[in-house]
């Protein structure tokens, strides 16, 4: 029973990463119908949101389930509790890269993005991308030192969202009042998007060690 019990934890440890990379492929896909004001692949992402929806239930009841029938205490506990956490983190990223398509798509033919800002929000997608990767890797191997590293690099995400608020803010901005509310509305997407990594890798050290605060690794 108790093998069963602790083979089911991993499993659902699985299940986390796989829902992790599925929103990394949907945030990858969505700066992609951005970028290049592709439809078709907005409507994927947006589709496909409706698995990462499921994910999210399955992993959910199967939490309860471990709740009501083992009364897990300790490490089991937090497993499961930041587990149930993780998941509502990673069901909101899925959401923003609906978010991000829902408005490329709102756009077409046109592209939401004025050209001299293309830049930004492909170096943001590559952010995004790597910030889940890392995400998934904390998540599987349960590692501390990647998740202290992962807030490191959430700070790239903020300096792109600084970079984006100096050009709307410019007396130059050219491109008006719809185009800076669409751009602030994408900027402030990929940041909270990049948040709740950060928030993953949070819960993660919290199941480690039992500390809600990262600290660097000395040595």
């Amino acid at each position: 029973m108790r093998q069963h019990y602790h083979e089911e934890l991993d499993d659902i440890n699985n299940c986390l990463v796989e829902m992790a990379n599925s929103v990394g492929s949907a945030m990858s896909k969505a700066t992609t119908a951005l970028l290049d004001a592709d439809i078709s692949l907005a409507d994927l992402v947006i589709a496909g949101d409706e698995r990462i929806d499921a994910t999210r239930e399955s992993i959910e009841q199967r939490c309860f389930t471990l709740l009501a029938r083992q009364a897990p205490v300790a490490t089991d506990l937090r497993t499961i509790t930041a587990a149930m956490r993780i998941i509502s983190d990673l069901e909101r990223m899925g959401d923003l890269a609906v978010h991000v398509a829902k408005l490329a798509r709102m756009r077409f033919p046109e592209h939401a993005v004025p050209q001299e800002l293309r830049p930004i929000f492909l170096e943001a997608g590559h952010v995004a991308e790597s910030l889940v990767s890392q995400t998934a890797t904390v998540i599987a191997k349960l590692d501390v030192d990647a998740a202290v590293a992962l807030e490191a690099d959430d700070d790239l995400m903020d300096q792109l969202h600084r970079q984006l608020f100096s050009e709307l803010l410019s007396k130059e901005w050219p491109h008006g009042m719809e185009a800076a509310i669409d751009i602030t509305l994408l900027g402030r997407y990929y940041e909270r998007f990049a948040d709740h990594a950060v928030s993953v890798a949070r819960r993660v050290v919290f199941l480690v060690t039992g500390e809600r605060e990262m600290h660097a690794s000395v040595g």
